[in-house]
């Protein structure tokens, strides 16, 4: 609940302005508890799987397939399915974007404004791993929350960068399927939610944020393949960053149109009225008001590019250096791929995954990539992903292994992308262990020999190495933490 008296008084008089008669229903809202709301991983479970081991009780939001409303004395942020990336705690409306983006599996997809990662992870789950999904985040700090989110939900195919958008135009022109820019704005649609976001509100804010938005749509238009999708989202109530951003756009942008977007009953249309110089088509966009359903506040739109088929078409082939699955040629070329020294490396990673880690064929297939080493790490890297150089990448693919002096050792990455039928050597354990575990603390070991996958209701938590009695514990230092 928030305090309508601490609301900004311009922001109210705005507000009073654009709902006319909604005024007081919109103010009232304020006054109600908020509600909260996760997601279900699709990439590590089956939702009838999920809700059998789901220690709480969750209700569906109906405009989002994977969502469900949870009771905030749950605190599903401190479980150990939570650390296993079973779930991701997102705010109910947020749920909404990714819909209107319609992602499918096989996609060159972008996330321009990724951070920390809530649509970046729902797109991969629609994914289900094929494809190439990159997540960009330009501020450093918030890239590498965006990383372990990525790295928690056991995302293979997806690459973490921190870059400026017009680098990224620069680099990935016509390049993408699908496009999402989750602008950075005013907040006005979290004010119930985040205090911080009252204060930081001003007139001159909306106005700079608006400048900032339109700079970011016009470069994220430039990676947007003939045919393809360009969705635009915000979580503020404001006509200059909503509509205003949107007709500003299309005004210079001849070669986009807004589309529908399929919604739910709750949803309500973006106002013509509202704006000066509105374009054609504006009251297709969405707007999603806390009066009016439960969730907070959010602006969203989807703009088409005219040409083309707005599908990725199959090329000439390209054989992964992983698994020899088949896939089309990038627009970059494959400079440095498929090399003596890339072949070796192949032989000796395939080798240990399967000999010492009794990884199965079963997940080996459903990994397709190239392998390249990132310093001391190996990383799996999409067959989609061009080889580029210049360009601030924090997660190349799927951290794979560790080279420590002519070994390997298992990356926590590779730990949380399997599921109970994809290796040989795994441990199931119970409550008490896995909480145990999350802490730092070693188990006693039950006959295993070696690196082994520990697993908690079907969800890996981690890889520990047996040795003298004990499963040492291996769960990276730096996500320690006790429940």
């Amino acid at each position: 609940m928030c305090d309508t008296n601490r609301l900004p008084a311009a922001f109210l008089a705005r507000m009073e302005r654009l709902l006319g008669s909604e005024y007081e229903a919109f103010l009232k809202s304020y006054g109600e508890k908020r509600r909260y709301g996760l997601r279900h991983n699709p990439l590590k479970s089956t939702e009838e799987e999920f809700i059998r081991v789901m220690p709480f009780p969750l209700q569906k939001i109906s405009w989002a397939r994977e969502g469900y409303y949870y009771d905030a004395a749950a605190q599903p942020g401190r479980h150990v399915l939570h650390e296993a990336g079973a779930y991701y705690i997102q705010e109910p409306s947020a749920m909404a974007v990714v819909e209107a983006l319609a992602p499918k599996p096989g996609e060159r997809i972008l996330d321009l404004c990724a951070a920390p990662g809530g649509k970046t992870t729902q797109i991969a789950g629609r994914m289900q791993g094929e494809g190439l999904l990159v997540a960009n985040e330009i501020m450093g700090e918030r890239a590498k929350i965006l990383s372990q989110n990525v790295e928690r939900m056991g995302i293979a195919n997806c690459v973490v960068c921190s870059e400026k958008p017009e680098r990224l135009a620069a680099l990935f022109p016509a390049f993408f399927d699908r496009v999402l820019v989750d602008a950075p704005c005013s907040g006005e649609g979290m004010f119930r939610k985040e205090e911080a976001a009252r204060g930081e509100w001003s007139e001159a804010a909306v106005l700079m944020c608006a400048e900032r938005q339109a700079s970011i749509l016009s470069e994220a238009a430039k990676m947007v393949k003939p045919g393809g999708v360009l969705v635009y989202s915000t979580c503020t109530f404001s006509t200059e960053e909503n509509e205003g951003t949107i007709s500003a756009f299309l005004r210079e942008e001849e070669s986009y149109h807004i589309e529908e977007i399929p919604c739910g009953e709750h949803f309500a249309p973006g106002r013509q009225d509202w704006l000066e110089e509105a374009v054609p088509g504006i009251e297709r966009t969405l707007r999603l008001w806390p009066h009016r359903l439960a969730g907070e506040g959010h602006f969203i739109a989807r703009l088409r590019r005219s040409g083309g088929s707005g599908a990725t078409e199959t090329g000439s082939e390209q054989v992964g250096a992983w698994t020899g699955k088949k896939t089309r040629e990038g627009n970059f070329g494959k400079a440095g791929r498929g090399t003596t020294k890339e072949k070796e490396l192949c032989k000796l990673v395939d080798a240990y995954v399967e000999e010492e880690l009794e990884i199965k064929d079963v997940w080996k297939k459903k990994h397709a990539g190239h392998l390249i080493r990132f310093g001391e790490q190996i990383y799996l890297t999409p067959c989609e992903m061009p080889a580029l150089t210049g360009i601030r990448i924090l997660r190349p693919g799927l951290h794979l292994l560790t080279e420590k002096k002519n070994r390997f050792e298992p990356a926590h990455a590779l730990a949380l992308s399997l599921l109970p039928n994809d290796i040989g050597k795994r441990r199931d354990v119970s409550m008490a262990e896995a909480v145990a575990w999350l802490r730092g603390e070693s188990l006693s070991s039950q006959d295993e020999k070696g690196w082994t996958a520990l697993f908690y209701e079907g969800f890996c938590i981690g890889f520990g190495k047996a040795s003298g009695g004990q499963m040492k514990n291996h769960y990276p230092k730096g996500l320690r933490k006790s429940l």
